[in-house]
């Protein structure tokens, strides 16, 4: 008989993860192993019980998924990590991929995709679910906003003006004006109120 595959799910809210071992536990060859609140009990569990898949959230607290995401791969570079949250913006993907993750899933995806990414990363192979890699492509080339036009595109979330900005990051004016054209070039938008939108929806800001 073929061992099961042994998972690891992480993510903050148990009903997400009570509906996640409940919906794998229906499926014949999976078995879910472990359970993890945030990112920091992720990596310890990982620890314990060494399992073949890890089920990762983005949005924990303590160590987001991110985070728990490098530091699992760091001890163990062999782990195989499918991030599973809310966030469809193809920066948190790019993120996710980057940090080492092999698969990509949305929680409302339905439960075919969830059990092919599964398999495929079980078979070396990465996880990409069509509308993942579509939403890819959408903003294909990566065009990724500077760490200092992120700052400046939160601030800007919260509604502060360019004086205020630069007060804020101990810049000028005169070079915040500039790092705010910046942003709405590269987002393809026409002003602040745009690119606020738009860096939310696609990944690059966390509107609170």
């Amino acid at each position: 008989m073929t061992a099961p595959v042994r998972i690891l799910t992480a993510d903050d809210h148990h009903l997400i993860r009570a509906g996640v071992a409940s919906f794998l536990a229906t499926e014949p060859g999976l078995e879910v192993v472990a359970e993890a609140a945030n990112g920091e009990e992720a990596l310890e569990k990982y620890r314990d019980v060494q399992p073949d898949v890890v089920l990762m959230d983005l949005s924990m607290p303590v160590m987001d998924g991110l985070e728990a995401t490098r530091a699992i791969l760091a001890e163990f570079p062999d782990a195989r990590i499918v991030v599973l949250t809310t966030y469809a913006g193809d920066e948190d993907i790019h993120r996710a991929l980057e940090a080492g993750a092999m698969g990509y899933l949305v929680k409302d995806m339905l439960a075919a995709e969830v059990l092919k990414v599964i398999r495929s990363v079980m078979a070396g192979r990465r996880g990409i679910p069509p509308t993942i890699a579509a939403k890819l492509a959408e903003h294909t080339p990566r065009i990724p906003l500077t760490p200092r036009e992120t700052e400046v595109i939160c601030l800007m979330a919260t509604g502060l003006t360019n004086a205020h900005i630069a007060e804020r990051i101990g810049r000028t004016e005169e070079t915040v004006k500039v790092h705010v054209k910046n942003i709405l070039q590269k987002l393809d938008v026409r002003d602040r109120t745009e690119a606020v939108a738009v860096a939310a929806r696609r990944g690059f800001i966390r509107l609170v």
